[in-house]
């Protein structure tokens, strides 16, 4: 078996291992950078279009994000942004559809309100759209609406992208540039890690690399590959998966629905899709599965080894269904998924977004949707929301969840990278970073 000498591996080829192998390539003088992808494919997974909403999250239509939050996540945005204008075509990557979060009803009108007046000052292009506002830019919103609505909404900025193709152009721009040797590993699967001495020995299918630090970006399976090597004993994984409805184009740009703060799990939205012409995709609904892959049931097993009952996994599921919104939700979400009545279920659902829609407009998009992992803390005994990273600070770090998503993927990298460099004790071009990513 073939042994090579790295002073990097990544595993896991997604949004974010390829995040974190762009910037390393391009701003630390590190010589040997591997990325290892178990599928043939960059993001295949859950970085791939149709197992995400697309979209380019920037915090101002996401009703369950504090101010504090949001403003991360405009700057994690920003620095997507800010590449796209420099190292591709923006246009192949970024989109630019209105946006807005729709409240239906007395008590949501007034919280998005409330929202506007707190979140204005930050969002220079929001807007407090009433109804004959919401009607020129989403007509189908207003048609046949009853109740009071109201909505938070931009016209006309980058909302959403394709990740898979943002993916696919870190790691090109990383192999192109040939400041360090870069190995990107297709087709290959790791199957240990291993610490000896100060390096790690990474196992895989077709050899074995020897490298000075790990990093393990690869979703559900990261928490597997911690508590294998003794790290993450505190925490059991959730997997949780979303579905997706399609209709004809009825929507224009993307519309979402105020959060339930009583629940853990995003709220629907309506959204055109950027991989399929003329349609509109709604959802997200929210399923718990046993399986750590959507639709690979030989993952299954992996899940039971990760999410090890405890009872302070018990006590998290059995806080969660003592709430009657939560344990209503979770009940609804499975009759989502039964053949023969899950349309007819999910159009009250969709007709907050679309007063008009009929049964025949709806049908289950097959196939989309991907796993979303939620980490419990056994500990504390609640769940752990948002991003989760193990860094013992020696040679090695997990990526469990990103948050909000792949829009955080270089905000989260560049955590990584400084880690990196602060214990290889290796050089980073600061000022490059800064002008490329930051400055607009």
């Amino acid at each position: 078996m073939t042994q090579t000498q790295y002073d990097v591996v990544i595993v896991g080829g997604g949004i974010s291992g390829a995040a974190l192998l762009f910037l390393l390539n391009r701003y630390t003088d590190l010589k040997k950078i591997a990325l290892i992808e178990k599928l043939p494919e960059i993001a295949a997974l859950n970085s791939h279009g149709r197992n995400n909403s697309q979209t380019l999250h920037c915090g101002d239509i996401e009703t369950n994000y504090t101010l504090e939050k949001a403003l991360q996540v405009k700057a994690s945005a920003q620095m997507l942004v800010n590449y796209a204008k420099r190292f591709t075509d923006t246009d192949s990557l970024l989109h630019v559809y209105s946006k807005m979060v729709l409240g239906v009803g007395e008590q949501e009108c007034q919280s998005l309100r409330e929202r506007f007046t707190e979140f204005s000052p930050h969002y220079s292009t929001l807007q407090l759209l009433q109804a004959a506002d919401i009607a020129k830019i989403e007509p189908n919103v207003t048609k046949a609406r009853k109740e009071e609505i109201i909505a938070l909404g931009v016209v006309d900025e980058y909302s959403a992208i394709n990740y898979q193709k943002l993916a696919e152009s870190f790691v090109l721009q990383a192999t192109e540039n040939n400041k360090s040797r870069v190995d990107v590993q297709l087709n290959t699967r790791v199957e240990t890690i291993t610490k000896i001495g100060d390096h790690y020995a990474v196992k895989t299918n077709t050899g074995s690399l020897n490298t000075r630090f790990v990093v393990v970006s690869s979703g559900a399976h990261s928490l597997l590959f911690a508590q294998q090597m003794g790290y993450g004993k505190e925490y059991a994984c959730l997997p949780v998966a979303g579905s997706f409805y399609y209709t004809q184009q009825r929507l224009n740009g993307k519309v979402y629905t105020v959060q339930n703060d009583k629940l853990p799990f995003a709220a629907i939205h309506g959204d055109p899709d950027i991989l399929v012409a003329d349609k509109t995709r709604f959802g997200p609904t929210a399923l718990i599965l046993p399986v750590l892959e959507r639709g690979d049931y030989s993952t299954m097993l992996d899940f039971f080894k990760s999410f090890s009952f405890s009872l302070g996994v018990l006590k998290t599921l059995g806080g969660l269904l003592k709430v009657a919104d939560v344990r209503n939700y979770i009940f609804k979400n499975m009759l989502f998924e039964v053949p023969g009545i899950r349309r007819r279920l999910f159009l009250k659902d969709a007709q907050k977004i679309i007063p008009s829609l009929q049964l025949d407009d709806l049908s289950f998009a097959t196939g989309i949707g991907g796993i979303r992992p939620i980490m419990i803390d056994k500990n504390q005994a609640r769940l752990h929301l948002g991003e989760a990273k193990i860094d013992p600070g020696h040679g090695i770090i997990f990526n469990m969840t990103p948050s909000p998503g792949a829009t955080s993927c270089l905000h989260n990298s560049e955590r990584d990278l400084r880690s990196i460099v602060e214990q290889l004790d290796c050089h980073l071009n600061e000022d490059a970073l800064q002008a490329e990513l930051y400055n607009t």
